[in-house]
């Protein structure tokens, strides 16, 4: 079945996190256009397109590398807010809700890759 990922419960929390990180990127300086801003939004991006490239693998092997390379973008968004934060750019409470949603984005994703290897 083609374009299945869009059912994925992790792909539908993806895209919510890619909707905040969205709504708080906009906020960064116009110095961070080529900087932080442009690294965190193609690393959120990457989120969803992993999960969408790896949905129709043939293995399960290479479905579970798609969702761990998913995974590697998330923790580079979450550094990518790290550093906005020590530059005072965001305020610890949004990055409160970055760390919650991403969590909660990270922790499907493990799961689901788990859920791959086992089979």
């Amino acid at each position: 079945m083609l374009f299945r990922f869009r059912q994925f419960p992790v792909y539908k929390k993806a895209k919510e996190f890619r909707k905040l990180v969205k709504k708080l990127i906009i906020k960064f300086p116009a110095s961070e256009r080529f900087g932080l801003k442009d690294q965190i939004d193609r690393a959120t991006n990457s989120i969803c397109l992993n999960i969408a490239e790896g949905s129709n693998r043939s293995s399960n092997k290479d479905k579970a590398h798609f969702m761990n390379q998913a995974v590697t973008s998330l923790e580079e968004v979450i550094s990518g807010f790290d550093l906005v934060l020590d530059d005072k750019i965001i305020t610890q409470e949004e990055m409160n809700e970055v760390l919650q949603l991403g969590e909660e984005v990270g922790k499907q994703l493990i799961g689901f890759s788990k859920s791959l290897t086992r089979s």
